[in-house]
């Protein structure tokens, strides 16, 4: 059997250092806003290489709060536009309209399974603020045409880089590219902990400051609320479990790419497209997605052979419930990656030999008449 992902064995790679981690926590008796979150926030900024990270509840928390410091700036107001990504998770649009901000949907390249910025600038009108790109699948989604689209007309580059800790473009780690990044540390994560956390990352004071008090009730100051805010805090054993592993994030990533560069050498059936490849450095690989017209019955063969698979995702947001608004909405790209997405097992625990045996299998899948 070959899981998609076990989060027992990624946890027992470094699982002597996490234990003391956990235990000197529990032994110590602070539990909340304590030293092992301001460690963690100092080096977790200078391993993104912003002048802040700000830890939060978890990712969904991390984008919400962004554009929430945003309205009480008085930079956005509610009614005003964000540019975002069609193909990605929910959560990257429920951050967007829980603050009253309108999202506009782009379409993302095939090829890259990334925003297509070659459709933002006609969309973009006096109410755009904003522009949101998800490193979505690891990937970088950032190019230097998305960013002299966003200094050429001011508007704010937001990151959501939940699925992308330690990726790079330019040199730069995404999660510092643009004004504001979000980050989650759900288990699955490349940097992931042992329950839900999240960060918010950026160079603007004032914004972390904001950041920061909306995530404390409102209050830089006890009984003292200058924001109706909310209660999002990374517990203090979350933050010593994310510190031992960011450690070892590099390390572990490497191993993920390694798995990649084995995936792309050695599927070879005509009937699944791989994404196009990047510089080493631009893909973590926090997924490996292929598309196949007949994904169903892949995923069943590949079962039937013992291998564990996901599909990230199955509905599109557009096509939600919860956005019943949009659902005459256009999207075919997206709605395409949606009806053929699949995600291979990947991760700092899979084996060479392990994903060998899963090209093998894919490249021995033929579809059913």
């Amino acid at each position: 059997m070959i899981p998609f992902l076990s989060l027992k064995d990624v946890t027992a790679l470094h699982g002597a250092e996490i234990n003391a981690a956990v235990s000197s926590v529990v032994n110590g008796g602070w539990y909340l806003q304590g030293e092992q979150n301001r460690c963690f926030e100092q080096e977790y900024a200078r391993y993104i290489g912003t002048g802040h990270a700000v830890g939060c509840a978890n990712g969904l928390d991390a984008l919400t709060l962004i554009y929430r410091a945003y309205i009480e700036l008085g930079v956005m107001s509610r009614g005003d536009e964000v540019i975002v990504p069609a193909n990605t998770y929910i959560a990257t649009l429920l951050a967007i309209t829980e603050n009253g901000l309108r999202p506009v949907l782009v379409e993302p390249r095939l090829q890259t399974l990334e925003i297509d910025d070659t459709l933002i600038e006609p969309l973009i009108t006096p109410r755009t603020k904003a522009v949101c790109i998800v490193h979505l699948y690891g990937r970088n989604a950032c190019t230097a045409r998305l960013l002299d689209l966003c200094r050429s007309y001011g508007l704010r580059l937001i990151e959501d880089n939940a699925q992308a800790h330690g990726c790079m473009f330019r040199h730069a780690r995404t999660g510092s590219l643009g004004h504001a990044a979000g980050h989650s540390f759900y288990p699955g994560k490349n940097l992931g902990a042992l329950g839900d956390g999240g960060a918010v990352t950026t160079d603007d004071d004032e914004l972390a400051t904001a950041v920061r008090t909306l995530a404390n009730y409102g209050s830089q100051k006890k009984y003292v609320f200058r924001y109706a805010g909310r209660n999002s805090r990374l517990d203090e054993i979350q933050a010593a479990v994310l510190r031992v592993k960011l450690r070892h994030l590099d390390r572990d990533n490497q191993h993920r790419k390694a798995i990649g560069r084995l995936y792309t050498q050695l599927i070879s059936n005509p009937c699944v497209t791989l994404p196009d490849t990047l510089p080493d450095d631009e893909n973590v690989f926090h997924i490996f997605p292929i598309l196949c017209t007949r994904r169903d019955e892949l995923q069943a063969h590949l079962t039937r052979q013992g291998i564990g698979t996901m599909i990230h995702y199955p509905i599109p947001p557009h096509h939600q419930q919860c956005y019943k608004a949009w659902a005459d909405r256009r999207l075919p790209l997206t709605e395409q990656i949606a009806q053929q997405e699949l995600s291979l097992p990947i991760g700092p625990t899979i084996t060479a030999d392990e994903a060998a045996t899963v090209a093998t299998a894919i490249n021995n899948f033929i579809p059913m008449n």
